[in-house]
């Protein structure tokens, strides 16, 4: 190759990477795969080994791609944040092998799964927690120390009272949680998060600390940093001192002797991986003697004495059977791809998103096609290409009508969707009722997504305001209730009218608007028909709110059929007066709370956002910080600890109190 074309090639790379490091690190909005980074890297780096002079000091290969974010106080590391090297077969891993045999003798390694996660430094000094960062770029990162401390799994008190630690640990979002978030994410009509590592990263850098306590995130501690007070000698002795103090630690920290174990291991931890309860992107083999360590050292990127052997991803060739349109609750037609059952990431999958028009097209899919799918992130099956087109196949075009209600279809110029505008659409009210009952909008116990189709179906509802009106009688008719469950469900709809008025405006659909831009709202104007007869122009004025956003509320109000409706629910008694929320907003300012134990009169999602309604704070962890601890039934390890650190202890109703009474 020419060295002109090396060095264009250099620079386009290196422009490519630093733009992908940029959507990863600081962004959390990756647009390409972990191994497809993997590969611009590697051919950088085959590059600048064989072309040296064209390599700048600055080389993404000899640096981590994270920054601190200027929204968080900078914190400098003293025990630089690498990153590891990465293998993609196991020859690198011999090679690995007879490199750490040059310097040391009588090896000895551990093998771990690699979370994938957000990494960062946690400090203790005689047993408290002082202070956690990101790494950013491995020697400033970012202070998150608060936020830290809504994640549970993060000790505020060590089991032992040692000088100083710090450890290092991967901050992830178990699977479960990551389903969850995106599930309300979609039915918000929000971006979802792209994978668990994403949706940690971005939840940990959130500025309010009660949005991180609502994600559920956990921290596995994989290394110490440096420690005082404490002669450790190996990193499985470090794992097992970790575990004593109190940390979760990384699984599977197995020793071994010799690299072809290692090896044995990997593929056996690659087997597993989709029974682990937070997403894994490879293995690590580590030097278990801190005293080879030392021998080895590091690069000015990676320790010399660990290597990160990365997956290749799955891929699974099948036959695309159809392609089933669904219509969501704002009227998008969402092309899904229903292929021959395959196995992927230890699961069976049958089905995956085409997104929109423009994706079939990109990728050339046609019904009857040989495809290749992947799981992306090992959670979200995903179309990867078609490889082969059926005889006689046709380019596949999304409807000109609704599949529904047969109305015709509109795309607009900024948008790759195709949208069913049509109202009275019985999808789309489906899903609306759906989403209005649900526990994150109206929370109407006992009106899910199944007794809600059953409800249509027997013509007793077919919009939010026929919920209204259901009467226990008209319930007891239907085979699916029992006098039982007709009085709780009838119960559970006249609480609702009560609800925060946020609650009401996230509950009506209106695209963009998720939860916190509903109580944004709330903040901003006194009640409903004073947000109904505003405009774009006034709400953009609003921190927070974007033009596109903006007019998407002002149309939604300017629709007659929705003024009709929000007359119509007034009428039915609904809250429509956001005073309330702004009467409490103070009333438990600074005042922090944790909840154990099953509570009788209300859920503990209710019982947090009475006192979050209030400006209390609800944390899933003791400490010193902690005010009160709400203690309901079977309470258990987190009262002992409330009673050793002298917290207040009160039962739900005292909390209620204390709501009412100030």
């Amino acid at each position: 190759m020419k060295k002109k074309y090396v060095k264009k090639e250099i620079d386009s790379l290196i422009k490519q990477i630093q733009y992908h490091n940029n959507l990863y690190y600081n962004e959390d909005n990756p647009e390409i795969t972990d191994y497809e980074y993997d590969m611009l890297l590697r051919r950088l780096a085959d590059l600048e080994k064989e072309y040296p002079e064209y390599k700048l000091s600055t080389s993404p290969v000899s640096t981590v791609g994270g920054v601190a974010s200027s929204s968080f106080e900078k914190v400098k590391h003293q025990i630089q944040m690498g990153s590891l090297q990465d293998a993609f077969d196991f020859d690198e891993l011999l090679q690995f092998d007879s490199r750490v045999r040059e310097k040391t003798h009588n090896v000895s390694y551990v093998v771990e799964p690699k979370v994938d996660g957000l990494s960062v430094s946690l400090e203790y000094e005689n047993g408290n927690f002082i202070r956690g960062s990101t790494r950013g770029d491995g020697f400033v990162g970012e202070d998150v120390t608060e936020n830290l401390k809504m994640i549970s799994s993060i000790p505020n008190k060590l089991t032992q009272n040692i000088p100083f630690l710090e450890v290092r640990a991967e901050v992830y979002m178990p699977l479960d949680k990551f389903n969850e978030l995106t599930s309300k994410q979609k039915d918000s009509n929000e971006i979802p998060f792209k994978n668990p590592r994403n949706a940690a990263a971005g939840s940990l850098r959130q500025k309010k600390s009660s949005i991180v306590a609502s994600r559920g995130l956990q921290a596995i501690v994989f290394n110490i940093q440096q420690i005082k007070g404490l002669e450790i000698s190996t990193h499985s002795d470090s794992i097992k001192l970790l575990k004593k103090l109190g940390f979760l630690v990384i699984p599977e920290s197995n020793i071994f002797y010799n690299i072809n174990d290692c090896i044995n291991k990997i593929n056996d931890i690659g087997k597993i991986k989709s029974t682990y309860p937070f997403d894994i992107d490879g293995a690590v083999i580590k030097v278990n003697s801190f005293d080879d360590r030392e021998k080895l050292g590091s690069t000015a990127k990676n320790p010399r004495w660990a290597i990160a052997f990365k997956y290749p991803p799955e891929h699974k060739e099948t036959i695309l059977k159809e392609i089933e349109i669904n219509v969501g609750r704002t009227g998008v037609l969402t092309p899904v791809a229903l292929f021959d059952p395959i196995l992927l990431a230890g699961t069976t999958v049958s089905r995956a998103s085409l997104h929109n028009q423009d994706f079939i097209d990109k990728k050339e899919i046609r019904i009857g096609d040989t495809i290749v799918v992947r799981k992306a992130g090992e959670i979200i099956p995903e179309v990867v290409k078609s490889v082969k087109h059926e005889q006689n196949s046709v380019p596949y075009k999304l409807p000109k009508h609704c599949p529904i209600c047969g109305s015709e279809v509109i795309k607009n110029k900024d948008e790759a969707a195709i949208r069913c505008e049509n109202p009275s659409c019985p999808a789309t009210i489906m899903q609306h009722l759906i989403h209005f009952a649900s526990r994150e909008a109206m929370n109407i116990i006992g009106l899910g997504e199944a007794n809600i189709k059953y409800l249509v179906e027997s013509n007793l509802i077919n919009d939010i305001s026929d919920i209204y009106i259901l009467t226990k009688e008209q319930i007891l008719k239907l085979d699916r209730f029992a006098d039982k469950s007709s009085k709780n469900l009838i119960k559970s709809i006249k609480n609702s009218k009560s609800n925060s008025l946020w609650q009401l405006i996230f509950g009506l659909g209106i695209r963009g608007v998720g939860s916190n831009i509903a109580k944004l709202i709330c903040k901003n104007y006194k009640n409903i028909f004073e947000l109904m007869d505003s405009n774009a122009e006034s709400l953009v004025k609003i921190e927070g709110i974007g033009p596109v956003l903006a007019s998407n509320i002002e149309k939604f109000f300017s629709v007659n059929e929705t003024r009709n409706l929000i007359h119509k629910l007034k009428e039915l008694g609904l809250n429509m007066q956001s005073d309330d929320i702004k009467e409490q907003d103070n009333t438990l300012k600074n005042i922090t709370f944790v909840i154990t134990g099953k509570l009788i009169s209300k859920t503990r999602n209710e019982m947090k956002q009475l006192i979050e309604d209030a400006g209390g704070k609800v944390s899933s962890s003791i400490s010193s910080k902690t005010n009160y601890l709400i203690a309901g039934e079977n309470a258990g390890q987190k009262l002992e600890k409330a009673k050793s650190l002298n917290i207040k202890i009160i039962n739900e109703n005292e909390a209620i109190d204390m709501v009412r009474k100030t």
